[in-house]
């Protein structure tokens, strides 16, 4: 008889707990808007955030004349690309966003992604094409992020953040991009949130 009365609750438990993970087990951090963009790959073709809709997708900050955390990041966001290929995960892309425009150039940026050797560069998207200033704001306001240009050197400080952004153009986690990188929470996240949008 006991048992009996306890089945409901046990189930009422369950469905508020499904509930609460929201559709797919995922679970927004937040809902940052992206402003809409029109930027330049490294094939010379125009993206913009409407040709990304309806794609997850996971981004970064970097740039070619980088010498401090851009390798780094290249090297794990490669090994991501690696690690989701292995879980089977196709439907995704992986946008880099050029912290120094005037340098990095279609060809310098097709160059740089070459250097790192992806699994499969269709996946990429390597924006450029716009000015410093640009930039600047569009981290600023878009992803929470600096980009800051030393007027003393050729370097950038800027944001090492991988942003994971949903089918809509929202961010909706971010992780660190260049120490402890959590692989395994970022494969996770980006199957649960493709399979939320299917």
């Amino acid at each position: 008889m006991r048992k009996k009365l306890l089945l409901p609750y046990v189930l009422l438990v369950i469905l508020l707990l499904v509930a609460c993970s929201g559709p797919g087990g995922f679970k927004a951090d937040f809902e940052y808007q992206i402003a809409p963009f029109e930027f330049t790959n490294q094939h010379n073709e125009q993206v913009s955030l409407d040709d990304l809709k309806g794609q997850v997708w996971l981004s970064q900050f970097v740039f070619t004349n980088c010498t401090s955390v851009c390798p780094p990041m290249m090297v794990n966001m490669v090994d991501i690309q690696a690690k989701l290929a292995e879980e089977g995960v196709e439907d995704y892309k992986i946008i880099s966003f050029s912290v120094d425009p005037e340098v990095d150039t279609p060809e310098v940026f097709q160059e740089y992604l070459d250097m790192f050797d992806p699994q499969d560069q269709d996946k990429w998207e390597m924006l450029t094409g716009y000015t410093m200033e640009d930039i600047s704001k569009f981290a600023l306001e878009s992803f929470k992020a600096i980009v800051i240009d030393d007027p003393n050197s050729d370097q950038v400080t800027h944001g090492v953040q991988f942003s994971l952004v949903n089918q809509q153009g929202q961010i909706v986690k971010m992780y660190n991009g260049v120490d402890d990188v959590p692989y395994e929470k970022i494969v996770k996240d980006m199957k649960a949130l493709i399979k939320a949008g299917a």
